[in-house]
């Protein structure tokens, strides 16, 4: 695969959106784990399924209902349904004085791009509504596109045992104003729940060498999550291919995981239980979200495509490898400020990586415009956003274990 093979790329970014939406342990995710399986092990990569079970939700209806206003709604994992007939209950501000017993509480977010449950903003919200009696919750959370957002969730920590679910911002504004009046309203969460498996894609080349280059990518997440998992993934693939060319004097092994939305849950299983020992690593290279998504202009409310891409991206490299890693992603939006691969910068799954004590180790995430909304689709991406990050990975990669 060559850099400015845009071609290549487009044709991965558009075989990744076709598998739809990506729910960990779902059609599209086992779909996806499948094919990226059948690549590298044509490439010559030994190959492995490393299974673990995920929660999982199939929803039927997700609606919230106020007189003659009707929107649907996201149900926020862990999912707990309401049954086919709904909750009612008086809607009420959670920002307002006073108890929320037996009500639906609307909890107004501030705008920023929302990405987890576990934000202090959004913890403490639904932690004080849940404690003043509330009977669910719905979340709008405001960002730059008026979008419901799915929130990463742990898929072990303790929940909030009640019905939470995600309005849009773009719907929101009739239920704020029933909200502060308290009129009555339905959630709806009709769905079926519970746990399902899933696995980690492992694939890797020996080649009798006393360490191994890691290379690890999330490939799940909510909704089809065409920029935020498929433009890393893209960079993934072609790292693979390259460097199964390349003989670069280390083994190779790429991960794929699975149950990222669930923070994190399948890198932590590979880490936890399949990774190479620090001692016998040579480089953990972790490629996350929103690698190469588009930037868009902000005109009146609405959002019109740039051919540039999102600068909101962050790279991380641990002291050994920074400066080859900064003068590789030189001219890269965003990815050109590389900070060090420490707790205050690292994101992703390249946290659990560097307190389990991998060095040298690199690191990428971000988070565009429509992460983790359903319009993260091939509008957010296009191989010509992607090429040139992986030219540059595989720059930094060479770099480093030269």
């Amino acid at each position: 695969v060559c850099s400015s093979d845009l071609a290549w790329f487009q044709a991965v970014l558009e075989r990744y959106a076709g598998f739809g939406g990506k729910a960990s342990g779902g059609p599209g995710d086992t779909a996806c784990g499948a094919w990226l399986e059948a690549e590298l092990a044509g490439l010559g990569y030994g190959c492995e399924r490393q299974a673990f079970e995920v929660p999982y939700a199939e929803v039927r209806t997700a609606t919230l209902t106020v007189g003659a206003h009707q929107a649907t709604v996201f149900p926020q994992a862990l999912v707990i349904p309401t049954g086919p007939g709904g909750l009612s209950a008086p809607l009420r501000l959670a920002s307002s004085d006073g108890g929320l017993d037996g009500a639906i509480a609307l909890i107004v977010l501030p705008f920023r791009r929302w990405v987890s449950l576990a934000e202090p903003a959004v913890s403490r919200a639904l932690t004080d509504a849940f404690s003043r009696g509330a009977a669910a919750a719905v979340l709008v959370t405001t960002g730059p596109t008026g979008e419901a957002v799915a929130l990463n969730v742990s898929a072990t920590a303790p929940g909030f045992g009640k019905p939470v679910a995600v309005l849009a911002p773009k719907d929101a504004e009739p239920f704020v104003a029933a909200a502060r009046q308290g009129q009555g309203a339905t959630l709806i969460v009709d769905a079926a729940s519970g746990r399902r498996p899933a696995f980690n894609l492992i694939a890797r080349l020996d080649r009798g060498a006393p360490k191994t280059l890691i290379v690890t990518t999330p490939r799940s997440g909510w909704h089809s999550c065409v920029a935020e998992r498929g433009s890393g993934l893209a960079v993934w693939l072609s790292l693979a291919h390259g460097l199964a060319a390349a003989a670069p004097g280390v083994n190779l092994e790429f991960v794929a995981t699975s149950g990222h939305e669930y923070i994190y849950l399948g890198g932590e299983q590979y880490l936890e239980h399949r990774a190479p020992r620090p001692s016998a690593t040579r480089m953990w290279v972790h490629i996350g979200a929103s690698a190469a998504a588009r930037d868009w202009h902000e005109f009146g409310g609405r959002l019109r495509p740039l051919p540039s891409a999102d600068p909101q991206r962050v790279l991380t490299a641990t002291p050994e490898v920074i400066d080859a890693v900064r003068a590789a992603f030189q001219g890269i939006s965003g990815l050109e400020a590389v900070y060090p691969a420490d707790r205050a910068h690292a994101g992703g799954e390249l946290v659990n990586v560097i307190e389990a004590g991998y060095a040298p180790a690199i690191g990428q995430y971000g988070g565009h415009r429509y992460f983790h909304t359903a319009g993260d689709d091939l509008r957010c991406v296009s191989g010509d956003l992607v090429a040139p990050v992986a030219a540059a990975f595989r720059a930094a990669i060479a770099a480093a274990l030269t």
